[in-house]
């Protein structure tokens, strides 16, 4: 069960059992613990899971799994030092997630039980935080996924964006 899986991940995450420091100096400061390459590997493992979980319904379970998965990537984003180690540039890129076949997956998803408002804010939010270098083909899947309501909503919101 893919959120059975999410959910062990996540707290296992938030527990720090991935999470294994080094020395770090001028040799050294690109590598990775071996925790946090485990970390890397399990993250990429579930995550493709999700996505190939995302083309069978239902898609709520599979939303909160990635939303699970989303939340550790924040996590890290806030500088958090207690899930994965990584010496020199900390950043949830260093994941190395590829948000081309994520983000179509998650918002397949989201589309299948959010409100078009919350539709357009959290497929605003995800790109934001995780992919906005390619905001418009990120912005163009949301949109083959979303209702007509939920395509109102992220035009209303991209118009919002563009004003001063």
């Amino acid at each position: 069960n893919l959120l059975d899986e999410v959910r062990e991940f996540h707290a296992a995450s938030l527990r720090g059992e991935y999470y294994e420091d080094f020395n770090a100096d001028s040799r050294n400061f690109m590598q990775k613990s071996k925790g946090t390459e485990a970390f890397i590997a399990e993250f990429d493992r579930l995550v493709r899971k999700g996505v190939r979980a995302a083309q069978k319904a239902p898609c709520v379970p599979v939303r909160e799994a990635f939303d699970l998965l989303f939340g550790l990537l924040r996590h890290i984003d806030e500088c958090h030092d207690d899930v994965i180690f990584l010496a020199d540039e900390a950043g949830s890129w260093q994941v190395g997630v590829d948000w081309c076949s994520v983000l179509p997956a998650y918002f397949r998803c989201l589309a299948e039980g959010a409100s078009a408002e919350e539709f357009a804010r959290e497929v605003d939010r995800a790109i934001s935080e995780f992919a906005d270098f390619e905001r418009p083909r990120h912005m163009a899947a949301a949109r083959r996924a979303g209702t007509p309501e939920q395509k109102a909503a992220l035009r209303s919101l991209t118009a919002r964006r563009r004003q001063p």
